[in-house]
């Protein structure tokens, strides 16, 4: 029997083929553009945990957008990116806009006219080394007149570059103040978007359309991992779907990685049945402590670690004051390992006094790797 390629994508930033949980999102999306400039939602801004889906997010918006006749310029926000689209994709998109993009003048004559060589150069109406600003206002003047815009999606948002980000933004507002035909969608971790929100001089951006992706409900994980499988040509009981579905928590990525793992399994049977989810779903913890856990973990400080290894002896969530105990410090020092850890979203708050991890299964992993963890700290540091 032949093997059936395996639907899921658990790949960082690949569309899943079916999208769970988010499809209210998606819609109000949609709306914005349909509502025109000065719609809620034509600057977006998207966060969550690593593995939450925010690269998914910025997907499903550019499919949304070229859906309705709008160009899309995709970026990440990496060292340059505001050059990119002033050098590249804005020029293309005038040229290709603009018929008038390109002359051409006569520049003189090799020998006497009539008989020698005649020579001609070719200008282009968009100089490459034009103002972000300026090209971003002449490609939505030029799409107001075919009825659509422009969408700008800009991934992993970083503090690293927050002047770049800060000479983006600025240059976008202006079009949102001009009532231009233009939308904006970013995502990046918690702690770079609360960077964007509380700068002083991008204030626009404290009215865009945040959403915090967290987990999807296990009754949409479900029908999402029935109909990837049926879709991929094979079957699976309801049972067997809410069982893989349990094991995911309801962590986007982890969707993926589950019914990925899952399907491996025995790839050429007609079903999936209980025997592949209880082999496949071990295999997908071990390799999300591997893609996700450790980058987690790397990005933070030793104390901040210690902090989440005392949380980890829990099995329930951890009392604060245990907590101070645990590492030796004081109440003032503790809420500020707490707040950081909040903004990171790795934790969340259960209840007066207490916490809890928001990563699934990252207590199993820092349990496991226990013996390379770093010391508690007997103080502050």
């Amino acid at each position: 029997m032949a093997v059936r390629s395996n639907p899921f994508k658990p790949g960082f930033g690949n569309s899943p083929a079916v999208l769970a949980g988010r499809d209210d999102i998606v819609a109000q999306f949609a709306e914005s553009l349909d509502n025109g400039p000065g719609a809620l939602g034509r600057a977006t801004l998207y966060t969550g945990t690593r593995g939450a889906g925010k690269t998914v997010m910025l997907n499903e918006a550019a499919d949304v957008a070229r859906q309705r006749g709008w160009l899309v310029v995709e970026e990440t926000a990496s060292h340059g990116f505001v050059r990119r689209p002033v050098g590249q994709h804005l020029p293309a998109m005038l040229a290709e806009l603009d018929p008038k993009a390109h002359r051409v003048r006569f520049t003189g004559a090799a020998a006497p006219l009539g008989w020698g060589r005649l020579d001609w150069e070719t200008l282009d109406a968009h100089d490459v080394e034009a103002g972000l600003r300026n090209q971003l206002e002449q490609v939505c003047s030029l799409l107001a007149t075919q009825d659509t815009g422009l969408l700008v999606t800009l991934d992993e948002v970083h503090l690293r570059q927050d002047r770049e980000l800060r000479d983006f933004f600025v240059a976008v507002q202006h079009l949102f103040r001009n009532d231009q035909e233009i939308a904006v969608v970013a995502a990046g971790l918690p702690s770079a978007v609360s960077s964007l929100l509380n700068d002083h001089v991008l204030t626009f951006l404290r009215r865009a359309d945040r959403h915090v992706l967290g987990r999807v409900g296990l009754g949409e994980v479900s029908r999402a991992i029935t109909a990837t499988v049926e879709g991929g040509g094979r079957s699976i009981a309801p049972d067997v779907a809410r069982l893989a579905a349990d094991a995911t928590g309801g962590y986007p990525f982890l969707i993926q990685l589950v019914g990925y793992s899952v399907w491996r399994q025995r790839p050429d049977a007609d079903d999936v049945v209980r025997a592949d989810v209880e082999s496949g779903v071990p295999e997908a913890l071990a390799r999300m402590g591997r893609l996700v856990h450790e980058p987690a973990l790397a990005d933070l400080s030793d104390v901040d670690r210690a902090f989440l290894q005392a949380m980890a002896i829990d099995h329930a969530p951890s009392r604060v004051a245990d907590l101070a105990e645990r590492l030796g410090v004081e109440g003032g020092y503790i809420s500020v390992y707490r707040r950081r850890l909040i903004d990171a979203q790795l934790i969340e708050p259960a209840g007066r006094g207490a916490v809890r991890f928001t990563l699934p299964y990252l207590a199993e992993h820092l349990r496991l790797h226990a013996d390379s963890a770093p010391a508690l700290p007997r103080k502050a540091s």
